[in-house]
Order: C-alpha cells, then sequence, then structure tokens
C-alpha cells in the first residue's frame, strides 16, 4: 500500500501555522485539534518546517515557560523529510524510524498534499494484514 492510498483514507487536511504564531498558541492548536503536529508555512503557503509535540517538550525542559514565549519560526524543524504519494507504507515507516521523527509531510510536485503519521501507517498496515488473516481463514474454511 502506498502513501496515496492511506491519505485517501484519512484525507489530505493539514493543520498549519505561521511561523510567528508563539508556542503557547501552537500547543493550544495541538490539544484543540487533537494532533501531535503542525506544519509551518508563509503567507505563500510555503512550507517553512514542522513543529510537533516533541519539539514543545524539548523547547520546555531547555527554556522552561519562557520558551512558550518563542515562536513557531524559531523553534521548527527546518530539515523536512518528505514522501511522495507512491512512497509505499514501508518505506514511509523505514524513513521516520530511521530519522526519529512521527510526521512526514506528502508532496507532489512541489506540492503539499497531505501529512501522514506513523500511527496512520501502523494502522494502514494492521488493517491491511487483518484482511489477509480474514481472506486466508475464508480460504481454509472453504468460504472464500
Amino acid at each position: 500500500m502506498t502513501v496515496a492510498a492511506i491519505l485517501k483514507h484519512k484525507g489530505n487536511r493539514v493543520t498549519s501555522v505561521d511561523p510567528s504564531l508563539t508556542i503557547a498558541e501552537v500547543a493550544k492548536i495541538l490539544a484543540e485539534h487533537r494532533i501531535g503536529a503542525v506544519l509551518v508555512v508563509d503567507d505563500d503557503t510555503h512550507l517553512l518546517g514542522i513543529v510537533s509535540e516533541r519539539d514543545i517538550v524539548r523547547c520546555l525542559a531547555a527554556n522552561g515557560a519562557g520558551g512558550l514565549d518563542m515562536t513557531a519560526g524559531q523553534l521548527m524543524t527546518k530539515a523536512l523529510q518528505f514522501a511522495h504519494p507512491s512512497t509505499t507504507e514501508s518505506e514511509a515507516m523505514e524513513m521516520m524510524t530511521e530519522g526519529r521523527f512521527r510526521h512526514l509531510p506528502v508532496v507532489d510536485r512541489g506540492e503539499l498534499v497531505g501529512l501522514v503519521s506513523i500511527g496512520d501507517v501502523v494502522k494502514s498496515i494492521i488493517t491491511q494484514r487483518e484482511h489477509e488473516v480474514e481472506s486466508l481463514v475464508a480460504y481454509v474454511h472453504g468460504t472464500g
């Protein structure tokens, strides 16, 4: 299965923020949307970086409560890796595991088309395996 199939099931809605937003405001958005990361974009919706829950925790550990006044632009991870819609779920999982990150922007022809998390990939793999098991059981029982 590919990242495109995951996005087709999950949707391609991406929550993004302006780089001038404070980390306190970013944390509020993460909590409201029950998500683990937001993309940071400029006025032209140009992708600049990503801010994750982990980034915020590390910032607070290093800077205390003053870290909440930093901006998304100051804290964001700028060196992003990207997936393409044709990236397989195994390739996406390998990228995230090796890079030690949990959110992977999906870009097609220079355009952001979605964001997948490690949870999305694991869910897809589990669902696929469940269908395979059901098919095998049906075959063994002669009902498939």
